[in-house]
């Protein structure tokens, strides 16, 4: 049980948006969330994450210059305990990655409904990548180039990471404990020269690594 609710700053330039979700998040989440503050303003960002010091922040992609791939840099830069969830009302996959690689901890579509948001941003402050799934799947279909190579034990532990699992399933099906999980997860990553699961689920796929 949460002891206080999770404090969450939108970055997006569609204030309907925004007031949206400062009016259904907390009610569609039993109060477990709220939006504390919010911008239209992409460069203004990063100084309003740090000012407010929230939980996690919602960003926008699709905004005016400098636009939200670098507004996500720019947290990542300035206040990195901050988790960071990017959004967008496209289909297309080219700025999720952007995203990824800029530091986003995930990636959600703006049709998400408030109430199905508690679930993945539950997820990324316990520390996991989220991602949808056609998206995902979008990531890991382009041609296969195998430069890392991993065994067995790397190879399920990264099909499990794809999976969403979490820390817990992934340590019940490996019977090993939660801390060894945390810590083969970190050396994976660390082999991968990524810095997110998410994007090790994406390089992994392009390099075939998810497939026996």
């Amino acid at each position: 049980m949460l002891d206080a609710p999770i404090r969450m700053v939108v970055v997006d330039d569609h204030p309907l948006f925004v007031r949206g979700l400062e009016l259904l998040l907390p009610a569609s989440t039993d109060g477990r969330a709220r939006v504390v503050d919010s911008t239209g303003d992409a460069s203004a960002a990063a100084s309003l994450v740090g000012r407010t010091q929230p939980d996690l922040a919602l960003v926008d992609l699709h905004m005016p210059p400098p636009g939200g791939i670098r507004a996500i840099a720019a947290i990542r830069r300035t206040t990195p305990r901050v988790r960071v969830v990017a959004m967008s009302g496209g289909d297309d996959p080219t700025p999720a990655l952007e995203a990824l690689r800029a530091g986003a901890e995930g990636f959600l579509p703006k049709s998400s409904e408030p109430e199905e948001l508690l679930p993945p941003i539950m997820a990324v402050l316990d520390g996991w990548a989220v991602l949808p799934g056609p998206l995902l799947r979008g990531l890991l279909r382009p041609a296969r180039s195998s430069s890392v190579d991993l065994d067995s034990e790397e190879r399920r532990l990264l099909r499990s990471i794809a999976a969403g699992r979490s820390t817990v399933e992934i340590a019940e099906q490996l019977h090993v404990s939660e801390r060894t999980v945390k810590r083969m997860t970190a050396a994976l990553l660390r082999k991968l020269r990524v810095s997110s699961r998410a994007e090790a689920a994406a390089l992994a796929g392009h390099a075939g690594l998810l497939t026996d």
